[in-house]
């Protein structure tokens, strides 16, 4: 499992200094049947900050 998550959307509620994830647990679906690059996936984890 990965020690650490690092995220770029600093739109998004889980966002945290350092470019971390703060989220409990990541979601990330296909937008495809078989994904070979990253723009074919997608995070559901993302939720907006408000």
């Amino acid at each position: 499992m990965a020690k650490d998550v690092l995220c770029e959307v600093n739109s998004c509620k889980f966002w945290g200094s350092g470019n971390k994830c703060n989220a409990s647990s990541i979601y990330v679906v296909s937008r495809t049947s078989q994904p070979r690059q990253s723009e074919e996936t997608d995070c559901k984890t993302f939720e907006p900050k408000i």
